[in-house]
């Protein structure tokens, strides 16, 4: 007995010693203020969780470049669910938007999915990402999970958890068993809705859609195969109407690129049977962009006012799923699983 009330009065008194941690603030602190001058472009835009208070513009190129005016896909709509809310990108120029929302509707009337599960688009006012996308920055690009939406609305945890399932076989040579006869029709809308310059997919998903597709096969054009993209198609549309700073892509050749072009690909991207060794010296990461890369009008949307606009909402008519844990606290913005090379094709 004695022994016992030992150990507790020496685990107490030991317990005493060890400081408590800091009471968090009911007030946080204003953040440093950044020089906009030096502070890398990806730390301005990702802070600003708003579109700027201007008319809609697409403002330079894919991949250098911002928006101005941007519109928030609803993140429930009657045809699509968007994901990853933590990352607030499911911003894009209104185009875009309409173009996202037209693609869902044909999904959902013209295949066995009950609707498109939408990843990343751009952030409020576009520009360099924190994390993931190269491109992505002016309002123009959006990931479609290759994922069919399911038939119920998820919970935001499960937004942040549930994964996107590779199209790709394990040795990247083919597609493999999550692929479907519904893959094609679903990449075949994308390609086909007007204002779409690209659609972005897998070399492996590029193979089986040149061996399946039949009928008028034109579409295949705008199927470009690039790295990645094997578990999501990231679809492109052009410059749009009264956006005369944006700067368009080189036209693709109209042809489907089904032979030799297709094979060099598919021999990039199979996985080698021994993996290589590791480079002796790792290459040297490139420096972010500065807003000073970037267009000149990037500043004003920067400084421009924040639109009065919900960040995120459901479209009308939609219930969002129910929320009794509070699963809407979510961890911290992550960026995709691929990185995504700088210039997609």
């Amino acid at each position: 007995m004695i022994s016992l009330v030992f150990f507790v009065s020496f685990a107490m008194s030991a317990r005493s010693q060890v400081p408590l941690p800091e009471p968090r603030p009911a007030v946080l602190p204003s953040p440093s203020p950044v020089d906009g001058n030096k502070a890398p472009a990806k730390q301005l835009f990702g802070g600003k969780k708003l579109p700027a208070a201007l008319k809609p513009r697409a403002i330079g190129f894919y991949s250098k470049g911002c928006m101005a005016g941007g519109r928030p896909l609803a993140i429930d709509g009657p045809a699509w669910q968007v994901m990853r809310l933590s990352r607030n990108r499911n911003w894009g120029h209104p185009a875009l938007i309409e173009t996202l929302e037209k693609l869902a509707a044909k999904v959902k009337s013209g295949t066995k999915w009950p609707g498109l599960l939408v990843g990343d688009l751009a952030q409020p006012r576009g520009g360099p990402m924190l994390t993931g996308h190269a491109s992505h920055q002016i309002g123009l690009d959006a990931d479609v999970w290759l994922n069919p939406m399911p038939k119920r609305i998820f919970t935001a945890r499960e937004r942040e958890e549930v994964s996107a399932k590779t199209m790709a076989n394990a040795k990247f040579t083919d597609v493999g068993g999550n692929w479907s006869p519904e893959h094609l029709k679903v990449i075949r809308y994308a390609a086909t809705m007007p204002g779409v310059e690209r659609v972005l997919v897998n070399p492996v998903i590029k193979k089986a859609l040149c061996r399946e597709a039949e009928g008028d096969r034109s579409w295949l054009a705008k199927v470009r195969p690039y790295w990645g993209h094997d578990y999501h198609m990231h679809i492109r549309i052009g410059c749009p109407a009264g956006s005369g700073s944006c700067q368009p892509q080189a036209p693709i050749s109209g042809e489907e690129e089904c032979g030799k072009p297709l094979d060099d690909w598919l021999k990039r991207v199979r996985k080698p049977d021994v993996p290589p060794p590791p480079p002796k010296v790792k290459p040297k990461p490139k420096p972010p962009l500065l807003l000073s890369a970037l267009p000149a009008e990037c500043r004003a949307v920067l400084d421009a006012p924040d639109a009065k606009v919900a960040k995120t909402k459901a479209a009308a008519g939609v219930v969002p799923a129910a929320d009794p844990d509070d699963q809407a606290t979510t961890p911290d913005p992550t960026g995709q699983d691929t990185p995504v090379p700088p210039m997609p094709q």
